[in-house]
């Protein structure tokens, strides 16, 4: 018998289901788009620029601040109905076992499917505009706009103009079908109409997403097309559960880097013993080091059209990459 595995997407945006082409001018709805957006003010959440080093776990002592802002948000859009279900009601289990895997009964998430819109045997596939895309979601979706400071400190405005000098803003917005508390979408750049491809640029910035909140159960993923990603835009999940996962607490074995990955101060390491293969990134001098050699991965992988999974846990300091087949792991093992 042939079992045949069919991917469908689940609604992100309480306006995926309308995905026509939007006029110009405005189109009545106060969207994301460029008819509504470039004459918008949304709140602004500004990070602190090119930090010269990741901050030690003994020595970090993190604001509230952006983790209160986000989820407060959050349950600000919860009250106003926005979301398809109450995912807080969702019974959430640990699986007994060595592992220690999390399950959760999520009726609400597994009903709200639609067809899929793109080819699964491609990780890179051009931009349609004609496609649900981001620019269509509403602003009441919206949280706020992440944004680099330029500074060595973080700030928030309560609202802000959404475009500064012709630069397209990177939106934080909730995900109308979510999967655990406080599950939001990081969409760099929203304006540019970026298809659903890793770069340094973006990788970056979700590596600052996770270094501002500073939780360790805040956790930001990737997932590349082929991979369970459902729109063809660039966007990062992200979302707050207060357990660890199994992944974070697997055995890995240290693989040796050339000398340029060494002068970076990133460790890469394989898992060990685990149901599926991946590999660790850790440390590294900076940010820009650390982001630098992993979208480096990405981007071979995505070249290579293979599909690939991402996990940024530990507040930036830890990434877990997972290649749906094992061409990389032979390549850097």
């Amino acid at each position: 018998m042939k079992l045949t595995i069919k991917r469908v997407p689940t609604v992100v945006s309480n306006y995926q289901e309308d995905a026509g082409e939007r006029p110009r001018g405005g189109c009545g709805r106060n969207c994301l788009g460029h008819c509504c957006l470039p004459v918008s003010e949304l709140p602004v959440y500004a990070f602190k620029a090119n930090p010269t080093k990741l901050p030690l776990q003994e020595d970090a002592v993190p604001t509230d601040f952006f983790i209160n802002l986000l989820l407060g948000q959050w349950e600000d859009r919860m009250t106003q109905g926005l979301f398809r279900y109450d995912v807080t009601a969702c019974e959430t289990k640990v699986i007994p076992g060595n592992l220690g895997f999390v399950a959760q009964l999520n009726e609400g998430r597994h009903l709200k499917k639609r067809p899929t819109e793109f080819r699964v045997d491609r990780v890179l596939q051009p931009f349609d505009s004609a496609k649900f895309n981001f620019t269509k979601v509403g602003q009441e979706e919206a949280l706020f706009q992440f944004e680099n400071s330029g500074s060595d400190d973080s700030y928030f405005l309560r609202s802000a103009a959404a475009t500064v000098a012709d630069r397209a803003p990177n939106v934080v917005a909730i995900n109308v079908s979510p999967i655990e508390y406080g599950h939001v979408l990081l969409i760099p750049r929203v304006l540019d109409h970026l298809p659903q491809r890793i770069d340094q640029e973006s990788f970056l910035l979700a590596l600052h997403m996770a270094a501002e909140a500073a939780r360790p159960y805040f956790r930001l993923g990737y997932n590349s097309l082929g991979a369970f990603a459902t729109i063809n835009h660039l966007h990062f999940q992200a979302y707050y559960l207060t357990v660890p996962f199994p992944v974070e607490k697997a055995a890995t074995q240290r693989i040796p880097l050339a000398e340029g990955g060494i002068k970076s101060g990133v460790k890469v390491s394989k898992l060990m013993n685990y149901p599926v293969r991946g590999l660790v990134f850790e440390e590294g001098n900076t940010l820009n080091d650390l982001a630098n050699l992993v979208s480096s991965a990405c981007i071979w992988l995505q070249d290579n059209n293979v599909p690939y999974n991402v996990l940024i846990s530990d507040s930036g300091r830890k990434i877990f990459l997972f290649p749906q087949v094992k061409s990389l792991l032979h390549v850097l093992c």
